[in-house]
């Protein structure tokens, strides 16, 4: 549906963002992530339009988006600082937003406004960050576009409407939309996202399932022990040796798995845990070695 290649942007002798390539296809979630000004932002301004590559390509459907402008009413976006128009009410704006669109079902949204608990009829120049948020939301969700971008979407919602938005994600996906999402909130991309691409620097640093991935990352294990096993931390395959209350703590190179078992062997266990790698030991490890 949407493939970038080798999208490079200069603002002057500053590099934003440089051979930037990735693909979404119909119908999935795919997560863009990397820390505050690593390029994500630059990356969806160029995707939607407001800003024009310095060099490389953005397709979409197929076709460059230089040759067909039309393809924006096909995008939803929603940045991470909603600006509205303060003398409306945030039911107004979303009844125009509706209307662009030509959608109607108002039982739609009656029922998303209830389940982000919005007071639409308050004049949005009253409205904190979060119900700024909920308002462009709302009318992204309601919209018939066929690829919705959220870029840092959840900042300003409360825990509550963080999981509204989850679920309604979720129900766009198995609507058949496609879904762009940039956060640096890892949990909120390893519950959601069927792909991700991690940006550092303005270049993609790597890019896959979070399935495909696992192998870059560690392997946590909790040992309960009579024994001194702090001999292991000594081994270079061992790395953030710790030991708490409910036993020994340590993270094992994946690849090494074999040979740290063996290991054990020579030690009598209590109970041995294993915790799953999960993306923000990915993404830290590529940021702790970039240090």
């Amino acid at each position: 549906m949407l493939e970038l290649k080798n999208v490079t942007k200069y603002f002057g002798k500053v590099r934003a963002a440089e051979n930037i390539s990735f693909a979404l296809n119909k119908g999935e979630v795919f997560g863009f992530i990397g820390p505050n000004g690593a390029g994500k932002s630059t990356t969806i301004r160029m995707i939607i339009g407001a800003l024009k590559p310095t060099h490389g390509e953005i397709e979409y459907a197929g076709g460059n988006i230089k040759k067909d402008k039309k393809y924006i009413e096909n995008i939803a976006y929603v940045p991470g600082d909603v600006n509205l128009w303060g003398n409306l009410t945030g039911e107004e704006v979303i009844n125009f937003m509706m209307k662009t669109r030509k959608f109607k079902n108002t039982d739609e949204k009656l029922r998303l406004i209830e389940k982000f608990k919005l007071d639409g009829r308050k004049k949005c120049k009253t409205y904190s960050k979060g119900n700024r948020q909920k308002v462009a939301l709302i009318s992204a969700f309601l919209s018939d576009a066929e690829l919705l971008i959220f870029d840092e979407p959840t900042t300003g919602l409360d825990p509550l409407m963080e999981r509204v938005f989850h679920e309604e994600v979720i129900k766009a996906k198995e609507a058949g939309k496609t879904i762009l999402l940039s956060s640096h909130i890892l949990s909120e991309v390893e519950k959601l996202a069927d792909r991700i691409a991690i940006i550092r620097d303005g270049k993609i640093i790597e890019s896959g399932s979070l399935k495909e991935l696992r192998h870059i990352t560690r392997m946590e294990y909790i040992i309960e022990t009579a024994d001194d096993i702090t001999a292991l931390k000594h081994r270079d395959f061992v790395h953030e040796f710790t030991e708490s209350d409910d036993g020994y703590h340590l993270f094992i190179d994946n690849d090494r798995v074999p040979e740290f078992l063996k290991y054990l062997k020579l030690y009598n266990l209590k109970n041995l845990t294993t915790a799953p790698p999960r993306l923000e030991d990915i993404f830290m490890r590529y940021y702790e070695g970039a240090e």
